[in-house]
């Protein structure tokens, strides 16, 4: 079943790990898809072997309004409009103690997880509004919804991005625009890869990136990563008319992470435990 069949739909991070993997699965579900980044070799990895009719990318600064409104009006001169906007950019920045932290670096990791996630929504309501609705999914983390040390920015930027979904969900309610946040746990992506590696460089021990990984692993309920395709799948929902009734709400996908997990950082590397699994 074509689950987005003739829907036009703007994935920004559509080169990432779980953006590609929405790329490619909203494309498979009958979706015109443009895929949003700022590397253009890896946005033509992520759309490579697709549908070229079906497939598309623009290269955009999310954090910048022109590119924003750039990206938007390739979607609606490429496809004919906008139905669906997978507002999914984000970095992470480093694990650093707050008066360690940067003011450049703050700004950094805020103007892509917030300000491009505000411009996404503001561009994507103006195009729906005249199209009879759409589907906002925004991209948060259970860092959205929890805490871990060292990481105020995003931390910050992720439960951010969860009031403006509630209030921009109000507004789009009347318009038939359902907006709505995901927030991934521990998932394989290369973001989480970088994460391990910084880790494993500033641990004492000799511990490795993938020692890291396995040990955060056990910290899960279901003992694993989620893999992006997981992700993108509760994200196809969200957009579809499956999910017509859904809005202002958030959706988590951590195996079970949040009703277990009390995650630490110390300066020693970061730490995690549940309450039934080791500690790391």
């Amino acid at each position: 079943m074509m689950r987005l069949e003739n829907k036009v739909a703007v994935i920004t991070g559509g080169s990432g790990g779980i953006g590609s993997a929405a790329v490619r699965l909203f494309v498979e579900n009958g979706a015109n898809v443009l895929a949003v980044d700022r590397d253009e070799d890896r946005l033509q990895e992520a759309i490579a072997g697709l549908n070229p009719e079906k497939a598309a990318y623009c290269c955009a600064d999310v954090s910048q309004e022109a590119d924003v409104d750039a990206y938007m009006r390739a979607a609606v001169e490429r496809f004919g409009g906008v139905d669906i906007a997978l507002l999914n950019a984000g970095v992470l920045g480093e694990l650093l103690p707050i008066t360690e932290y940067p003011v450049e670096m703050f700004d950094a990791v805020t103007s892509v997880n917030l300000r491009g996630a505000w411009l996404g929504l503001r561009a994507a309501f103006g195009h729906m509004k005249g199209r009879g609705g759409g589907s906002i999914v925004m991209t948060s983390s259970v860092q959205g919804l929890s805490a871990i040390q060292y990481t105020t920015a995003y931390t910050a930027s992720k439960h951010a991005v969860v009031g403006m979904m509630r209030g921009a969900a109000l507004e789009g309610a009347q318009f038939k625009i359902r907006v709505n946040t995901v927030h991934p746990g521990l998932t394989n992506t290369q973001m989480m890869g970088g994460l391990h590696e910084q880790l494993a460089s500033e641990a004492e021990t000799e511990q490795t990136a993938q020692g890291i990984m396995d040990d955060w692993a056990q910290t899960v309920p279901m003992r694993r990563y989620a893999s992006p395709v997981e992700l993108a799948r509760l994200m196809l929902f969200l957009a579809s008319d499956d999910a017509s009734y859904c809005t202002g709400q958030t959706y988590v996908a951590d195996g079970g992470l949040l009703t277990s997990w009390t995650p630490t950082v110390t300066e020693d590397g970061m730490q995690g435990h549940n309450s039934s699994g080791p500690r790391v």
